[in-house]
């Protein structure tokens, strides 16, 4: 069979598979990537209790093109040991650009803004989470144009309403709430704009692998599911969303969904950016010999356990009842799962951003507890020979990161030279002298030759 002859007649939509849907939107979405989809989406999707999405694409309208013919449907392609499943999703009820955003945010009727924009997409210092006034888009947005940075368009629709709302960040963000919250309130002050409407700012924290889809991933969705999905996205069966129970509006039914509402999400935000998001970027890094993660388990998962064991573990509190041990073991796991072709090279992109958030807190305070953190520095010193020798730098400091190790010449230079970006190491790293020269050790063992990384 041609898997495109229904390209136009067989089209995933309410015609080709018609399906209760919501009828309101009370969810604006900023950011509707695959993450969003196969994650809050499908959360919202199961609370069944009528909360529709409108999701606005910040930067590509590719997703508008993948959606709209398809009244907003799409599938989640699950992937794990015993198989594949497609299920159609419905939740999204209107997909725009980020035009709308200002106007979508204003309407009354929607109680819930959302984001998942990437750490990057705050455009802020990673190191501090201030919001980086020296930004060109934000100095532009700041001169009264038209925004066009998640901040300007958030305040901008925040500005306008009345009623109350919560602002819900899903970003790999240290207390995301309230570093979003600082960073609207710094905005708004510099733009001269009130907010006045009632607003809460809930930490969360969310977790499921979701590598990018490929044709491959298309064509088995289409044979899963008897129709053409332009919109498929791809992901584990693993899925977890904790969040701080401080609505200002209302909310979905998420914990009927499985989602934990919790008075503090910090531990569990924490266990998860230490170990699985450290984990990861400490695989990738370390392995970008491999093309994908799950090949680079078998050769690396000694040094990321030890990593977990001996350096994040010592660091976290863990919350009662939950099994630290199990939860580790399962990470590697999920790591390994061949099935999600999740690439080493997705994972180590915009690494300036995700270090700080990380891994950089477990070298602080493993410093600060008088340890050696010498599996975390094998992670970041993995990460200096990644800005030191990949042909392609995918970073929005990739610049300022090339220019910084361009006249270095050996592995004491180049970790002098990015220990003095404060973007990414804050002023205090660079003057500690055993993580200097544990960095030092590291890249020189990663850069000779015959080396086990």
């Amino acid at each position: 069979m041609n898997t495109h002859q229904w390209e136009d007649t067989m089209r995933l939509s309410l015609t080709t598979r018609p399906r209760p849907v919501p009828s309101s939107v009370g969810i604006v979405h900023l950011g509707i990537g695959a993450f969003h989809r196969a994650h809050q989406a499908v959360y919202t999707e199961d609370a069944g209790d009528g909360w529709g999405i409108c999701g606005i694409t910040q930067r590509s309208a590719t997703v508008v093109d993948q959606l709209a013919p398809q009244d907003g449907l799409y599938s989640v392609l699950e992937r794990g040991s015993e198989g594949v499943s497609a299920r159609i999703i419905g939740a999204v009820r209107e997909v725009r650009t980020g035009d709308a955003t200002a106007e979508r945010i204003a309407d009354s009727a929607v109680r819930i803004v959302s984001l998942t924009v990437t750490e990057k997409g705050y455009r802020h210092d990673p190191a501090t989470g201030r919001l980086r006034m020296d930004d060109p888009e934000v100095c532009l947005d700041l001169t009264g144009r038209e925004p066009r940075t998640v901040l300007g368009r958030l305040v901008r629709g925040l500005s306008r309403r009345e009623a109350p709302v919560t602002v819900l960040c899903c970003d790999n963000l240290t207390a995301n709430g309230a570093t979003l919250r600082g960073m609207v309130e710094e905005y708004a002050e510099r733009a001269g704009v009130k907010i006045t409407c009632a607003t809460a700012f809930p930490a969360t924290m969310v977790d499921r692998i979701v590598p990018a889809t490929t044709p491959a991933d298309l064509d088995e969705a289409e044979r899963l599911l008897g129709v053409r999905d332009h919109g498929v996205v791809v992901t584990e069966p693993f899925t977890q969303w904790v969040i701080e129970d401080s609505f200002a509006a209302g909310r979905p039914a998420w914990d009927k969904a499985g989602a934990i509402f919790t008075g503090d999400v910090a531990p569990y935000e924490l266990m998860k950016l230490r170990l699985l998001n450290g984990s990861h970027s400490m695989l990738a890094y370390l392995g970008s010999r491999f093309e994908y993660a799950a090949e680079a388990v078998d050769a690396l998962g000694d040094a990321v356990r030890r990593y977990m064991d001996e350096d994040a573990t010592p660091t976290l509190t863990v919350p009662a009842g939950f099994d630290l041990e199990e939860y580790k073991a399962s990470l590697l796991t999920r790591f390994a799962n061949p099935a999600l072709r999740h690439r080493t090279a997705q994972i180590a992109m915009d690494g300036s951003q995700k270090l700080p958030q990380r891994l950089l807190g477990v070298v602080r305070d493993r410093l600060a507890a008088g340890a050696e953190p010498r599996w975390a520095a094998l992670a970041v010193a993995a990460w200096m020979r990644h800005v030191w020798t990949a042909k392609e730098l995918d970073d929005p400091l990739a610049d300022h990161l090339r220019m910084a190790v361009s006249r270095a010449g050996r592995p004491d230079e180049v970790v002098d030279a990015l220990l003095g970006i404060t973007e990414v190491f804050g002023p205090d790293l660079r003057e500690f002298r055993v993580f200097r020269d544990l960095l030092v050790e590291h890249l020189t063992e990663l850069t000779a030759d015959g080396s086990p990384y």
